[in-house]
């Protein structure tokens, strides 16, 4: 009986819509969860749906490479959802236009200090070269990230890792931090969470508003623009070339 059941999940395990269903039970999983307990940020849907892949590969035994040719259609997706911010953004355009300064500010600031902190934490903690340019775009949203870290010297696959974790801890973070700080306006409080925290903390951020999601959603387009630009500029300062 247990060779039969093996049999019949290496044919399954093969079919590409498999991985694509479990994607999208483990992320709908983790969202009722999430919304079962009242949105706590502690129960991170992207987090959590994670969790569970990351169990059913290892127990099946399963190669990335097998479940990415099923998940692959949801990684495609991605392009168009980022666009799709655009649509927000659009309706509060005033808003954005009267704000330009200081944003302009907010964005380079909270560029070099997700950079500079992120590799000075690692350089104190003894991390290699290669771990800490695969470190410093970790605020970066995913696609962008693993682009400069692979131009830099970084190692993309570990930055990706980084990434979703800085996403995750951001979301988590963010909104108790900025109550502590008593940052009331939603539109910097959405600022922040794309900077810090892109598409994850964009998501996060549209859970609050759709005026902080459309600020969140222009702070993660732009800084992936500032760190591309600031990175390689500053790998030589940071001892990093």
């Amino acid at each position: 009986m247990t060779a039969k059941l093996s049999h019949i999940w290496v044919y399954l395990a093969a079919d590409p819509l498999l991985w694509l269903a479990m994607t999208l039970l483990a992320y709908q999983a983790g969202f009722w969860l999430y919304r079962r307990y009242g949105f706590h940020p502690l129960l991170n849907p992207v987090a959590i749906a994670v969790v569970l892949l990351v169990a059913v590969l290892k127990i099946s035994g399963t190669p990335y490479a097998t479940y990415f040719d099923g998940a692959q259609f949801v990684h495609f997706l991605l392009g168009p959802a980022t666009v799709a911010l655009a649509v927000p953004l659009y309706q509060h355009f005033g808003q954005v236009r009267r704000m330009l300064l200081p944003l302009a500010g907010g964005l380079f600031v909270g560029s070099i200090t997700a950079i500079v902190s992120a590799v000075g934490i690692g350089w104190l903690l003894g991390a290699s070269p290669a771990t800490l340019l695969s470190l410093a775009p970790k605020s970066v949203t995913t696609p962008i990230a693993m682009g400069i870290a692979e131009k830099t010297g970084g190692l993309p696959s570990l930055t990706a890792i980084l990434v979703i974790c800085t996403g995750i801890l951001g979301a988590i973070m963010a909104k108790p931090i900025l109550d502590l700080l008593k940052i009331r306006n939603e539109a910097v409080r959405g600022f922040s969470l794309g900077v810090a925290a892109h598409g994850i903390g964009t998501a996060r951020a549209f859970q609050v508003s759709q005026l902080a999601g459309a600020f969140s959603g222009l702070a993660m387009g732009l800084n992936g623009l500032a760190t591309s630009v600031l990175l390689p500029v500053l790998v030589r300062p940071l001892g990093l070339g």
